[in-house]
Parts: C-alpha cells; structure tokens; sequence
C-alpha cells in the first residue's frame, strides 16, 4: 500500500508497496516527463478505481479524503493505493499526480456550512463594525479587539475578584484604627454608622481579628456562646466556629495552618484547619444577654486569645514524639490578647470602585502564594498585568480601560442587588419584593443548601458543577465573609436573611418618603429579629441623627419594636416620626439618600422556610 499528503491540489508524489515513499516536487516529476493520468473525485471526496501511469509501472488509487495536521493546522488530501505490478526495489520508481480538483474537491462540504465557517469582509458587532480580506484582520479590527478583550478580563478580574478586595479593605481598615494583625477588632457599643462596613448589624457584639500565619501555624482559642467563621484573604471558607462550628458554642482551641506548613500537628485537642493564605479573617459574633452587651464582652475579653502553635506542646503525645518526628515542649505562658475598641469608630472597609481597585487587588496578590486563589483568576488578573512577583505599571490605554471595566462591574453589582427581585427564583415569596439570592446556589455558589429530612438528616442536592456567578457577584458586592452557616434549612440554629430594595410598586426607595412594613404575629424568630437601613452608595449603615438605624425586638442599642393589638408589628421608614408612631417602631431615613433594608431572623423557627410566615411589602404611605 501507499499513501501520501497533498497540498494546494498537488500530489506531490506517489510511492509503491515495493519501495521507500518518495516526494517529490511538481517541477522535479516535470523534468522526470512521467506520465499522469486524471482523477475524477466525486461528491464525497472518493474517486473510482482509476489506473496512474508512470516510468515504473502503473498505480492504482483506491481512495482519496481529507484530514488536518494537528501540528501546523494545515488540511491535506491523502491518496491511499497500491502497485498494480512488482517493482523492482533498486528502481525506487516516483510518480506526480496532478489532481484536477476546483470546485469537486468542495462538493462534500455544503455551501451553507461553507459560510458558517468563512468570516465576510466586514461583520457589525456590538464594539462597530471588523474589516477583514479574505479572513484576515485589518489593523483597526486589531486594535478593536484587543481593547475588547482586555475590557472583558478586566471586567471579570472585577467581578471575580472582588471578595479577595473587600478582605484586604477589612484589613485596611482595621490598621488605621491601630488593629494590627492578631489583635481582635471589638464592638462593645455593637457597630453602628460611624464605620463603613459592608451591612454590618446592630444587634449583636462583633469581636474581628486578622490571623497572621506568615511564621508558622497559630491558635485561636475561641469563646463560649459564639457565632461566626474563618475566611481566608479570597473570602474563601475555612472553618465555622462557635455554635455553627466544631466546638457547638462551648468554645474550643482552633489551630490554623499555612499554606505548605508540612511540620508536626497535634494528636488531638485542636480543630485544625489549613488556610490557603498566609492570614486569615476571624469573624464572630455574641449575642446580648437581657439586652444587654456587657455581660458577652466580658467573656470575649476573659477567654479570647490569638498566639503561635508550639510543636510538641499540648496536644502531642508521648507516644506521638517517640517516632523522632517531632520534639517535646512545654508551652510557653499564653500572651494577652489585645483588643482595639470599635465602637463610634470612623473608618472604611470597603474597597473602591474605580481603577484603584486594581492597585488593591494587586496590592492582594503580591502579599499571598500564587496558587492561593484559582487559575481561571488568575489568567484573568495576569492578561491585565497583575502578576505575583511582577510590578503592575499599565500604560494609558490600560488604565482607561480598566477604569471603564471597574465602572461596568460596580454597576453589575448594584444591578444584581436592586434587581435581585428579576433574577427567576431569588424572590424569596412569589411576585415578592424581599429577595435571598444565596439559595440559588448555596454558600459555595453552585449547589442549593440541603433540605432537612424528618429524620433529622441533610439530604443535599446534587452538585450542579456549575458556578452561580450572578449570586456571587452579588453576595461579595454588598455582603462579607462565607459560610454554610449563612443559608442552611435548619429551625432554630443561626440567622436568616431577607432583603429589600424595592417598594411594593416595584419602585425605588426615596429617603424624602414615609414606608411602612407589617410583621404579622408570632415573628418566626426564637431569639430575636430587626430590620436595618443601609446606605445606597457605601452599603453601609445608613447615617442619619439615629446611631444605629434599626428597630427590632431588642431594647438595646434603641428601644424595642411594639406590637399592635392583634399581634402584628409595623415598623415606620421615613425622615419624621410619624404622629402616635413609638420611638421603636420608627426608623429615620433622609431626604435625597436612597436606602435599603436587611430582615434579620436570630434562630428563625419553622414557619419561615415553609413560608407559611411573611411579612408585607415595603408600602408606602399616602
């Protein structure tokens, strides 16, 4: 048998069974005046039985097709046959063919898939219109293109990224009011609207730390009745802690380990957990007792601690150090913890929405391992030159369109978030204004948070290996930190959230107009709800004269909602006390700022995920 390639329509030699393959040139088979004979090829690319002619014997072809070379990503025609008569091995006989191909060799491949696969001389698109000539592209479409693509990363990096800032804000912001890293940031007065702080609550004693990890493994010893989790510096999940973790809110030691650390851990006395960044964010949480915030903040400052891991110390034993891996220590007295009151505090934690969120981002990269977030991130983050290692100086052109590419991914977010009730299934009720968009996709944005059987089992849903990137840009624009403790279908244990940005009109809410809200009797909420106003523009408290722009059922930080005579609560949002409206049930809003409002349910009971419960829209008042 043999067989040969062609290019351009030319065979460019043939040889036979008897002999080495031979190529050879159109004009060598010329000077050689071998004789050739006609192929005809028919509607699927094969040809008849035909004879070839040459000085050494005739040929015959038994097919002829097409494929691509993978290398050079050329097409080719092969021709496979065989000899028709011995030849002798010393002739090493050649033969040319010349194929008469034009319009025949094309008749396998319709037209129309022909102009699917051709690109026109001038195509009109959303970024005006490409020249090309004969496919390839002239220089203004180059340029076109370019720009476009390096908008689209921008705009991903944006996006996708945005969580990774907001950590880095955090810690920013933590700095500049003398919190360094492992000491704890604390709200004994709880946040109020002093602070820029992504929907921060005034119900509850927030304590927040920055865990350095950058010199080996640390131990947080966490408080008794607490509530909170671990991220790293992406807002990745690590580990939950207090009542949603491990510990189950008795309190415990939680051993935090760096990345690459391959050193000696403990037998058991620790819940460990590795971080895939070189700090970590901290993040709890207790809750008043009798409406009262000293009595947890005393016990967050008695037993609160942050301090390195000793290899060989507690938790290792004996038994353990006697395989030569690691060494016996004691453990050296636990260092005091230092706290950095929060409290009535000005400063900002949010990141920016303009081109300096790329210089923070960057900023972010250059201070963690490279592989500490994930690849599609970062090919998006390195095609617009943030690279770990590498300074990040782009040129004009880059700037304004990563400016541009910041502009259309903050108003992504806004869109995501004021429109949330357009997105099909984050209206928490049906036609609904109270949106959650975390049960779309769960705390890992893929895959709804499993039901509860009667048993008492989760049976989670099947992955859906499909991020839910619309929840996520959503989540990390206005919300902080992950964790499953956030969305889970579980009565009685943490907190749920609904969300309004609209009124029952479906209209925006004005700070210049008077709202009402009706909670209807038996609030679906064990130990506590409230509703909290927040900012338009920084997604922060709002601030008005109220400190703390709440009402609720708890008397502290302002007076408690009332309820009315047949059990409902109406809670008031407007610029004046409405008259015979108590102080509780009234928050104060501001004329020309826009507002929005988070419904927060503190161990929230059946009737809130069967939804048998809900509560009225957000009515305004004529």
């Amino acid at each position: 048998m043999l067989r040969t390639r062609v290019r351009n329509r030319r065979i460019a030699a043939i040889g036979c069974s008897e002999t080495n393959v031979r190529f050879r040139s159109v004009p060598e088979w010329r000077a050689s005046k071998e004789r050739i004979l006609r192929v005809e090829i028919g509607a699927r690319g094969e040809c008849s039985t035909a004879r070839v002619e040459s000085c050494a014997g005739q040929i015959e072809i038994h097919h002829i097709g097409y494929e691509r070379h993978s290398a050079s990503s050329r097409d080719y025609i092969f021709v496979t046959g065989a000899a028709m008569k011995a030849i002798p091995r010393y002739s090493f006989a050649l033969a040319a063919l010349t194929i008469a191909l034009g319009a025949q060799v094309h008749a396998q491949v319709s037209q129309q898939t022909l102009n699917t696969l051709s690109t026109p001389s001038r195509v009109e698109t959303r970024i005006g219109p490409l020249d090309f000539k004969d496919g390839a592209p002239s220089a203004e479409t180059v340029q076109k293109v370019r720009d476009t693509l390096d908008f689209t990363r921008g705009l991903d990096a944006f996006l996708n990224s945005y969580g990774g800032a907001s950590a880095y804000a955090i810690r920013q912001g933590f700095r500049s009011i003398g919190a360094n890293d492992n000491s704890v940031v604390i709200f004994p007065q709880l946040l109020d609207s002093n602070s820029l702080f992504l929907t921060g609550n005034t119900d509850t004693v927030y304590y927040i730390a920055v865990v350095d990890l950058t010199k080996g493994p640390m131990v947080v010893e966490q408080p008794p009745k607490g509530v909170g989790t671990i991220n790293d510096m992406w807002f990745q999940w690590i580990i939950d802690i207090g009542f949603p973790g491990p510990d189950r809110g008795e309190g415990g030691r939680y051993l935090i380990v760096p990345p690459g650390y391959d050193g000696p851990l403990p037998d058991s006395g620790f819940h460990v957990a590795r971080s895939r960044t070189t700090r970590v964010l901290y993040a709890c949480r207790g809750y008043l007792e009798n409406n009262d915030p000293k009595p947890i903040v005393d016990l967050i400052r008695k037993t609160m601690k942050i301090y390195p891991y000793t290899p060989g110390g507690y938790g290792t034993s004996i038994a353990t150090a006697l395989e030569g891996k690691v060494r016996l220590a004691a453990n050296p007295p636990v260092p005091e913890t230092t706290f950095v009151d929060g409290s009535a505090k000005v400063f900002n934690t949010i990141p920016p929405s303009d081109f300096s969120f790329f210089e923070m981002i960057n900023a972010a990269i250059q201070q963690e391992p490279a592989d500490s977030y994930n690849p599609e991130l970062a090919g998006q983050l390195a095609a617009i030159g943030i690279v770990k290692g590498k300074p990040f100086n782009p040129d004009a052109r880059m700037r304004k369109t990563l400016t541009d590419a910041a502009a259309v991914g903050n108003a992504a977010g806004r869109v995501l978030n004021w429109r949330a009730n357009e997105v099909p299934g984050w209206s928490y009720y049906p036609g609904s204004g109270w949106t959650n968009f975390l049960w779309q996709g769960g705390a890992n944005f893929e895959t709804p948070p499993p039901e509860l059987t009667r048993e008492g089992f989760f049976k989670p849903f099947p992955p859906t290996g499909a991020r839910t990137l619309d929840s996520k840009t959503a989540f990390y624009y206005a919300y902080t930190l992950d964790s499953p403790g956030m969305i889970m279908r579980l009565p009685d244990v943490g907190s749920q959230y609904l969300i309004g940005f609209l009124d029952a009109d479906k209209n925006y809410l004005d700070g210049g107009k008077t709202y009402k809200v009706t909670l209807p009797p038996n609030i679906p909420a064990r130990a506590f709800w409230s509703l909290i106003l927040y900012d338009n523009q920084t997604r922060s408290m709002l601030q008005t004269p109220q400190r703390y722009p709440r009402a609720g059922s708890q008397s502290y930080p302002s007076p408690a909602a009332e309820a009315s005579a047949d059990g409902s609560t109406t809670v008031y949002l407007g610029p004046t006390q409405p008259a015979g409206v108590k102080r509780g049930n009234w928050i104060q809003t501001m004329p020309g700022k826009g507002w929005w409002v988070i419904l927060r349910l503190y161990s929230p009971l059946e009737p809130f995920f069967t939804k048998q419960w809900r509560l009225s829209e957000i009515e305004a008042v004529k």
